[in-house]
């Protein structure tokens, strides 16, 4: 039998194969590419940057800043923010080619232009805007304010205040100074002993670390040598970084971070972000009223300027927005404000069986321990405005009391007995298992004083039909801009440091963002 063998076709990686390309068609209508070509090239104003050259007589001709911006934006889109793989894609990447006009820029160029970007980002990021409103983009109906919180180029482990950075620095120095005298112990005994010398590899390694220690004790002195103390919102002592001391510490869903809070401001027409801004702080209270006066001066700007932007659209943003302050302030300006506080979902009929409440309670339960205790007054859903509770099954309760108690303000509650008898939890809730009355829990509001009338206004606004209905925008409006950022356009960290680099970076991405929605929902199209 005759045994068969397979043919394949003739290949020659050593063959030459010319291929013609124009970089102009490779810019296709309806793209991204084209949209951000077109709009770097006819809307902005890129004369901004004239003031850093000297070079009309004298000097090598400079990288054209539009082309710089347009691969920095383009590779934005992409998810890559390294000058590295960005001047690595003017090299190998058609589209990137294309838009650079085969100009291939050293990435030490990419990384200077991304790096001064602070000083005309702003106006660059207004102009942006105009050609949206131009377009009928935005509706002026409501914006959505919230932020989303990224970790920064700073490592959280070099994080403290300046006693605790002061007491590490001292520790380093002791650990050196316990290294050296380790060292000079040793040479002393081999002088006078024939041990077997060390192994080389083990004492360069040791000297390595010192060195390395040594780095950080002195980077650790310059910190507290030249940066002052970092206070907070209520002037007490706040944790810096030596690397980056404008970032800060900040509790995440996915842990704490060391990183920005970026701030945006959303129109609810199509999602365009209006206004943008990153902050070195956690807390969100304190950036509201930055964040409503840039909408303000945003729409100042326009040829036609709407100066009653704040008194004619709807503003709403989350509960870690809310304050007694923020509440006057809304109400003095007049703004149609809808900010949630951290009750307003337990308050909301539509989510008394929601797994939300129960959750948290478990999660309480497992932080107290894996033990069988007794439910406390803090596992027991409270509300000191609607004076109403809710028991840890996530049942009503009435209340049996409202007076003093040896001179206190208290206020009980009592589980219905029919509930309390039947619940699969009594045996964490109740002192006997076949108790005849309901579970009893008091609380003592904090020195009898009342809350704010501008947060009780606040409350029964937002609790309103019209306010439940306003707010129930709002996370349709914000929510999928931080998803596109983080999740399509790869933005899961700031990969400069210093806030003025950071705040241009994310206006940069807020950009992107409002191009690609100049793109699929405005009028260039060819």
């Amino acid at each position: 039998m005759v045994q068969r063998m397979a043919r394949y076709k003739h290949y020659d990686y050593n063959q030459t194969k010319m291929i013609p390309l124009r970089f102009a068609d490779q810019i296709q209508p309806g793209t991204f590419e084209y949209t951000l070509n077109h709009v770097v090239d006819n809307d902005l104003n890129m004369s901004l940057f004239e003031s850093r050259y000297r070079n009309d007589y004298n000097g090598a001709p400079a990288y054209d800043p539009a082309i710089l911006l347009k691969i920095v934006l383009f590779a934005y889109s992409r998810g890559i923010t390294s000058s590295r793989k960005i001047a690595q894609a003017c090299r190998e990447n058609v589209l990137f080619m294309a838009l650079s006009a085969d100009s291939q820029p050293h990435h030490s160029t990419i990384a200077e232009f991304i790096t001064r970007m602070d000083d005309v980002i702003a106006p660059l990021f207004t102009q942006i805007l105009m050609v949206c409103d131009g377009m009928n983009l935005i509706g002026r109906e409501m914006f959505a304010i919230d932020g989303c919180k990224m970790p920064s180029n700073a490592s959280k482990e070099w994080s403290g205040t300046r006693a605790e950075l002061n007491r590490k620095q001292i520790k380093i120095d002791r650990a050196v100074e316990r290294m050296l005298k380790s060292h000079q112990h040793t040479d002393a005994i081999d002088q006078h002993t024939d041990a077997i010398d060390q192994q080389p590899e083990i004492t360069e390694r040791e000297v390595a670390q010192i060195k390395k220690l040594e780095e950080v004790s002195a980077k650790i002195k310059k910190h507290l040598a030249t940066e002052p103390e970092r206070l907070g919102q209520r002037g007490r002592p706040v944790k810096g970084n030596i690397t980056d001391n404008d970032s800060a510490k900040m509790k995440t869903a996915k842990g704490v971070i060391q990183g920005y809070n970026g701030v945006a401001a959303v129109d609810s027409k199509h999602q365009i972000i209006v206004h943008a801004e990153a902050y070195g702080a956690g807390q969100e209270q304190h950036t509201l009223r930055p964040m409503l006066f840039g909408i303000r001066r945003q729409f100042r700007a326009f040829n036609k300027p709407d100066t009653q932007i704040l008194k004619t659209a709807q503003i709403t943003a989350d509960s870690g927005f809310h304050s007694e302050a923020n509440m006057k302030m809304i109400y003095r300006l007049g703004i149609d404000g809808y900010i949630a506080d951290n009750q307003f979902r337990k308050r909301d009929p539509r989510f008394i069986d929601s797994t939300t409440y129960k959750e948290q309670q478990a999660k309480r339960r497992k932080e107290r321990g894996n033990r069988i205790s007794r439910f406390i007054p803090a596992d027991f859903d409270y509300d000191p405005v609607t004076e109403t509770c809710r028991c840890p099954a996530g049942n009503a309760m009435w209340m049996n009391l409202k007076g003093k108690i040896e001179g206190r303000d208290v206020i009980r509650f009592q589980g219905y007995r029919k509930q309390c008898r039947v619940c699969p939890l009594n045996g964490q809730c109740l002192r006997k298992p076949n108790q005849q009355e309901g579970r009893q829990v008091s609380f003592y509001p904090k020195n009898g004083k009342p809350e704010s009338n501008f947060m009780d206004r606040m409350k029964e606004k937002i609790d309103s039909p019209m306010g439940r209905h306003v707010y129930s925008k709002r996370l349709g409006t914000v929510e999928p801009v931080f998803g596109n950022l983080e999740t399509n356009k790869g933005l899961k960290r700031f990969s400069l440091r210093g806030k003025d680099k950071v705040n241009a970076q994310w206006l940069m991405y807020c950009m992107v963002h409002n191009i690609e929605k100049i793109s699929t929902q405005g009028k260039i199209r060819h």
